[in-house]
């Protein structure tokens, strides 16, 4: 039970590095000695250093680490890239043992890690609490197994259905809870996107403003280019992706990509090759309904407020059962995993 604790308190620290460390994973470390956390740290910036270098360096007294056993979320990564590997840096200070929550499927790692650790005569046990830190770095798994970012369906709809009214309108179906929370999952997720239609009529700046947080890329779908040139959008606040089939030069802010169509496949090819872990899909309905479709998609969150419009444009339709329920003010919030 005190490997499982030590391993829990590993990946609480894993999650303060939540939408600060992506495109890298999210990664805790925790060093014990004789039963006592005696260093700790976490992967807290991406370019910055890693879990493990943070934990040793945090170690008052590193003779200690020779007898210490290492716990940490990931496998120690072994490859140089912005930092120098952590499985040679727990090599180098003869730790005892390292306990690893989950193998890391990056081919650059993919085992190497575990074998350079048990090659220097360190024990190594894999698995501990495995389902949790899957959970914990799900876009990260998405990113590298199935090649492409984990998608996030977002909307708010009527309680009779709607998602806007006949003219797009949509300012204010969800109340002010539901709108700062979404603020909050922005912060989390790597880039945000909207289609043609979303982006005219609402003009959003997709920026976190109601938390703190980064602000995620910005990924608009333009077809025809039909975007005017002073929409938020182009702000230069953020920088921002517009899916095209036209031709456009790109600025320093605003990068034009031109595909051959824009069906889920591709727009989540590009995403992939962008390096971006996340998207969250802010609308509008028939973007949402095209990822629906073909079900490329691993959550949704609808908010249902009170509100009726009796008419209007229809909310995307999801036929799966809810995993998890919630009243947020006066609105209810119904989230969704695609098993």
């Amino acid at each position: 039970m005190t490997d499982q604790l030590f391993m829990q308190r590993a990946l609480e620290l894993a999650q303060l590095g939540v939408g600060s460390v992506a495109p890298n994973p999210m990664v805790g470390c925790v060093i014990v000695y004789e039963g006592k956390i005696i260093g700790e740290g976490y992967h807290e910036l991406f370019g910055g250093p890693h879990a493990e270098v943070n934990a040793v360096n945090s170690v008052k007294d590193v003779e200690l680490l020779s007898e210490s056993t290492v716990y940490v979320t990931l496998e120690p990564c072994s490859h140089f890239g912005k930092t120098p590997p952590c499985a040679d840096l727990l090599v180098e200070k003869k730790v005892k043992k390292v306990i690893i929550c989950n193998d890391d499927p990056n081919p650059q790692v993919a085992g190497r890690g575990i074998r350079k650790l048990r090659d220097a005569g360190i024990a190594v046990e894999v698995g501990l609490l495995a389902d949790k830190g899957l959970e914990i770095n799900k876009r990260f798994f998405t990113f590298q197994r199935l090649h492409r970012p984990y998608v996030v369906l977002k909307w708010a709809q009527t309680r009779d259905g709607f998602v806007a009214r006949e003219n797009f309108d949509s300012k204010w179906i969800s109340n002010a809870q539901s709108r700062q929370l979404v603020h909050k999952w922005r912060s989390e997720e790597s880039s945000i996107m909207v289609g043609t239609n979303t982006a005219i009529y609402d003009n959003p700046s997709l920026t976190v403003r109601d938390w703190q947080g980064k602000n995620p890329v910005r990924v608009v779908i333009d077809r025809e280019l039909k975007l005017r040139d002073d929409s938020n959008l182009f702000d230069g606040e953020v920088q921002t992706l517009v899916l095209t089939l036209k031709e456009r030069e790109s600025t320093e802010k605003v990068k034009y990509i031109t595909l051959k169509n824009l069906e889920p496949e591709s727009i989540l090819e590009v995403l992939y090759n962008q390096k971006l872990l996340s998207v969250l899909i802010e609308g509008g309905s028939a973007l949402l309904q095209s990822f629906i479709k073909v079900n490329l998609w691993d959550e949704a969150r609808v908010f249902t407020s009170e509100t009726k419009f009796e008419r209007g444009i229809a909310a995307p339709v999801l036929n799966d059962e809810p995993f998890e329920e919630q009243k947020i003010g006066s609105d209810q919030l119904t989230c969704y995993q695609n098993k």
